[in-house]
Formats: structure tokens, C-alpha cells, sequence
């Protein structure tokens, strides 16, 4: 059978906030036990989100419905990256991945915008 994909799945940005996601999950591994319910959920559940809302405005019919999540999903990231400095500053992650992560934030904040950008410009068009 073949294997059969969804829109998002094509895409980039959704494949790099993936990526990131799961980069988080494996650096929390190393989080103190008594971060568990706080810090450790709160930053793989904003990482998760980024994703999870490029998925979901994909499946949006107009163009409005679709920045909307998009704008939800850079808020997420945005919250990830605070939540990640934060890490750092308690020593609960490496400089090395804090700069990794960082670097691929920074990407995907400028291809969330560039997709943001273009649903905007596509819906004043009509």
C-alpha cells in the first residue's frame, strides 16, 4: 500500500518545529525529577503546540483561519524559547543544545513568519 501524506506533513516548517519538539523531549530526560510537573511540562508542552498548530491551520479553509494558528503556533515557540533560557539559567540544559535549539527557534520563527505573511497577503487579495 502506498504510504498516503497530509498537507502538513509536506510541509517544512511543520517537519522543523517537529524536529524541534523532539529535541526538547530528549534534552528534558536530564531535567531534575522535581521539574516533572513543572518546568519539563510546561516547555515540551509549548514545543509540542508549535506543530501541533501548523497541523491544525493547514486543515483551515480560509486564508484568515489558517494565520490565526500560525500566529498561535510562533506564540508557542516564543513560549519554548523562554522556557528553554530559563533551562539554562538553572543548569538543566547544556549551552551546546541551548544554542542548537536556539538557532533552529530562530529559523522556524522566520519560516512561521514567511507563512504567516503569505496567508495574510493571500486573504486581502480576494
Amino acid at each position: 500500500m502506498k504510504e498516503v501524506y497530509f498537507g502538513f506533513e509536506k510541509l517544512d516548517v511543520w517537519k522543523m518545529a517537529k524536529d524541534v519538539a523532539v529535541t526538547v523531549y530528549s534534552a528534558v530526560k536530564l531535567f531534575p525529577e522535581t521539574e516533572r510537573y513543572g518546568l519539563t511540562s510546561q516547555l515540551t508542552r509549548a514545543a509540542v503546540s508549535v506543530s501541533a498548530n501548523i497541523a491544525e491551520g493547514s486543515g483551515r479553509k480560509s486564508p484568515k483561519d489558517r494565520a490565526h494558528f500560525y500566529q498561535i503556533a510562533y506564540a508557542s515557540l516564543m513560549e519554548t524559547l523562554s522556557h528553554l533560557s530559563i533551562s539554562l539559567e538553572l543548569n538543566y540544559i547544556d549551552i551546546t543544545v541551548y544554542n542548537e535549539l536556539r538557532s533552529q527557534i530562530f529559523n522556524l520563527s522566520r519560516m512561521l513568519n514567511a507563512l504567516y505573511n503569505s496567508q495574510i497577503n493571500s486573504g486581502a487579495k480576494r
